[in-house]
């Protein structure tokens, strides 16, 4: 089994700063890319931010400049800095990994797995 379990989400004012964390654990073989997506009230599951194991990172354009992904492969963490945020940046926020794992038949599987999502509420 696989669980991905987000933290670091709160509230701040305009114009703060949060700093997300992510951490997968399991029977987990390797990661590939880890990623952070949010959605607000009302509208669809957006992608944030995302990262590949060799450190190759692409952002939505609305985060540009003022988000950082980062991960620690040994630890299969990543990590969320925001920095100048914005009341839009209000929404839970969810980390994803694409991973291989052992199933119940020691083969290898390769999945995309969800954490439970942390909610960033930015007051104006």
């Amino acid at each position: 089994q696989v669980q991905v379990v987000e933290s670091g989400g709160g509230l701040v004012q305009a114009g703060g700063s949060l700093r997300l964390s992510c951490v997968a654990s399991g029977s987990i073989f390797t990661i590939n890319a880890m990623g952070w997506y949010r959605q607000a009230p009302g509208k669809q599951r957006e992608l944030v931010a995302a990262i590949t194991s060799g450190g190759s990172a692409n952002y939505a354009d609305p985060v540009k400049g003022r988000f950082t992904i980062s991960r620690a492969n040994a630890k299969n963490t990543v990590y969320l800095q925001m920095n100048s945020l914005k009341p839009e940046d209000t929404a839970v926020y969810y980390c994803n990994a694409d991973l291989l794992r052992s199933d119940s038949t020691s083969s290898v599987v390769r999945g995309v797995y969800w954490g439970q999502g942390t909610q960033v509420t930015v007051s104006s």
